[in-house]
């Protein structure tokens, strides 16, 4: 009986189920992700970020698709990766500061071999981190110790169960086992149940998968969509390093991604309803309709190379930058 249950396939995630949850609810969570939001951004590390490039991405995204791990899955452990490598470049700054303060003789070795420690073990990390959002998992399928230790020795890697367990428990301990975080998917499926409950009357099944799909590329093309972005606010095609670096703001809002990628989607999908959604986002959130038709345009630029959509945004009198770039200029 026990090896039949261990035998059988794995169930695929069914997806969220919209209009079930009280207003309150709604309301409450809506104002919780907002704060969220707001104190992540008051609170961004200089490396924020660094660790959401595509191959990084695209290798959670690949792992979690090969187990059959949920949407949810894989953006949480994009998030505790992120999160996690953070907290270890800053202990490694930290400590390399009190080596300098303190005159210790060989900083360059202690500094070389934390980094290269940093390095050797990135891949078991990240797979810890994919580990750790699979219990955090609401839904079906849990990483064992069996395949983790099974893939991690596919890629020639000889880690013993006992390393993949204390990997797992340094990736809490570094976090101070804060590891249920807010993921951009969750402020996705909030705004859709909010735009549902305020009378936006939307095929909720495909237009919830159509903003999978394009966050899945927005975060794979993350770079090159926000650079296009940050010209089109600035407007100027060769931004400043200080316009750089006060956009990290803008690329690491995730309130501003949620409402550009479900207009973007609705474009797509009903264009005869886009406008009254482009309102209904400025009206949930505050961001302002210009910024949310920049950002949509930033996607559908990359997903087919042409400006036509623009001329439609600037036909509505769209030419203001982007929410949190405005004084950049």
């Amino acid at each position: 009986m026990g090896s039949q249950a261990w035998a059988a396939p794995r169930r695929r995630d069914p997806g969220p189920i919209f209009s079930e949850v009280a207003p309150e609810v709604i309301e409450g969570t809506l104002l919780r992700l907002a704060t969220e939001n707001e104190r992540h951004l008051s609170e961004l590390p200089h490396w924020a970020g660094c660790f959401k490039e595509t191959r990084i991405v695209e290798f959670i995204f690949l792992l979690s698709e090969k187990w059959h791990l949920d949407q949810a899955a894989k953006y949480h452990a994009v998030e505790l990766l992120e999160r996690f490598m953070i907290k270890q470049v800053e202990q490694i700054c930290k400590s390399s500061r009190q080596k300098v303060k303190s005159r210790e003789r060989g900083r360059g070795s202690s500094w070389s071999s934390l980094k290269n420690q940093m390095y050797n073990t990135f891949v078991l990390r990240l797979v810890s981190c994919v580990q750790l959002a699979s219990k955090l998992s609401l839904h079906y399928n849990t990483v064992t110790s069996d395949t983790a230790l099974k893939f991690l020795q596919s890629l020639k890697y000889s880690y013993t169960k006992q390393e993949l367990l204390e990997s797992e428990l340094a990736v809490l301990n570094t976090l101070h086992f804060q590891v249920n975080v807010s993921t951009p998917l969750a402020y996705v499926e909030l705004l859709l149940e909010v735009l549902g409950h305020n009378g936006c009357l939307l095929p909720a099944k495909p237009l919830h998968q159509t903003c999978v799909q394009l966050l899945d590329f927005s975060c794979l093309t993350r770079d090159t969509i926000y650079d296009t972005l940050l010209k089109i606010a600035i407007e100027n095609s060769t931004p400043s390093k200080l316009q750089v670096a006060k956009f990290l703001t803008v690329k690491e809002d995730c309130m501003l991604l949620a409402v550009g990628i479900i207009s973007t989607s609705v474009f797509i999908l009903n264009p005869e309803h886009w406008e009254q959604v482009v309102e209904h986002l400025n009206c949930i959130t505050g961001i302002t309709s210009q910024s949310i038709l920049e950002f949509s345009y930033a996607v559908l630029k990359h997903i087919i190379g042409s400006t036509t959509p623009k001329q439609r945004y600037r036909s509505c009198g769209t030419k203001a930058p982007a929410h949190r770039v405005m004084s950049l200029k």
